[in-house]
């Protein structure tokens, strides 16, 4: 049966709310924690954005919760053999209770720096050669590495985990998730799609860890859940490679007007509907992920971990 953690939005809070938010979670029986790793929000609205590794450092302090990135971009704003160092330090702080999620990322966060942003192939095999330098760096063996799109010289990682890191691919599409299934020790996706789960298994992914997750918006009142989904999360319901491609949150707010509010509707649980929640839930389970990721978008969120707590948890499968 699947395991279920909860998500914290780094695009939506600060840190120490999300330390707070962590302590809460493993209090009313979450078993694992996500973590966005953002360098703009998507819209200004949600307006926060955190250095991800810090956070990481304090939650390791903080709770007992496995943690894990949601997803990082090891490509192009920081270089593999960089976030192989953040990696190997935050698998020691948290005891070998991190793993790795990585991705091919967005215009908005990777962009920064004025590289270029590269199409989806490219992508794809950026983030395959960036996996095999994090994976030999974490080693502590001395690495050089002259590769199509990598340059590692002389480095060795000296603070290093006891056991190696899992590091989890994230796909949405048929050749990221073959990537997943090829060289991840997970694989990542956001819908309760048990053809993308099967395609990964019997790609190659075969018994490794399946993780999804999920956001809500716990409320009384459902139709202002209902408006805060629209104001906050409208991104998630524009189509085609918006997301990939747009480079400011200013570009998704031009966007906003294509997603109406029946739309979040449809696509996020609003209120406090047990019975939703928990069916929202078993569409992960019932399409064969290990793991299940809640994210709670409205502003109550001790309300949501006491909903969980005491209605939600103890009636998932």
């Amino acid at each position: 049966m699947p395991e279920y953690g909860c998500f914290l939005s780094s695009e939506q809070y600060g840190p120490a709310d999300l330390v707070e938010q962590a302590r809460m979670a493993e209090q009313a029986g979450f078993q694992a924690l996500w973590i966005s790793d953002h360098y703009h929000p998507w819209n200004s609205a949600q307006g926060q954005s955190p250095f991800v590794w810090s956070v990481i450092g304090a939650l390791s302090e903080a709770v007992s919760l496995p943690v894990e990135t949601a997803v990082t971009c090891p490509t192009v704003r920081i270089h593999p053999a960089v976030v192989a160092q953040a990696v190997a330090t935050s698998a020691v702080m948290t005891e070998g209770r991190f793993r790795l999620g990585v991705g091919t990322g967005e215009a908005l966060n990777e962009h920064i720096l004025g590289d270029r942003w590269p199409p989806a192939p490219v992508r794809l095999e950026m983030l395959e050669e960036a996996v095999q330098v994090i994976r030999r760096l974490l080693t502590g063996e001395q690495v050089n590495h002259h590769g199509p799109h990598y340059t590692v010289e002389n480095a060795r990682l000296y603070t290093v985990p006891e056991e190696p890191v899992p590091i989890d691919v994230s796909g949405f599409g048929p050749k990221a998730t073959a990537l997943a299934a090829r060289i991840g020790d997970g694989y990542i996706t956001m819908t309760p799609d048990e053809e993308m789960v099967t395609r990964f298994r019997k790609g190659g992914g075969g018994a490794k860890l399946v993780s999804g997750g999920t956001k809500v918006c716990y409320g009384h009142d459902r139709e202002s859940c209902v408006r805060t989904v629209h104001e906050l999360w409208y991104n998630e319901r524009l189509p085609g490679e918006a997301a990939q491609v747009l480079p400011t949150p200013r570009h998704f707010e031009q966007l906003k007007p294509l997603v109406t509010e029946d739309m979040a509707e449809r696509s996020v649980v609003c209120g406090d509907d047990a019975e939703q929640h928990v069916a929202a839930l078993a569409r992960f389970a019932d399409a064969g992920f290990d793991r299940v990721y809640v994210n709670q978008i409205g502003a109550d969120q001790r309300g949501f971990f006491d909903f969980y707590r005491t209605k939600v948890l103890p009636r998932l499968p």
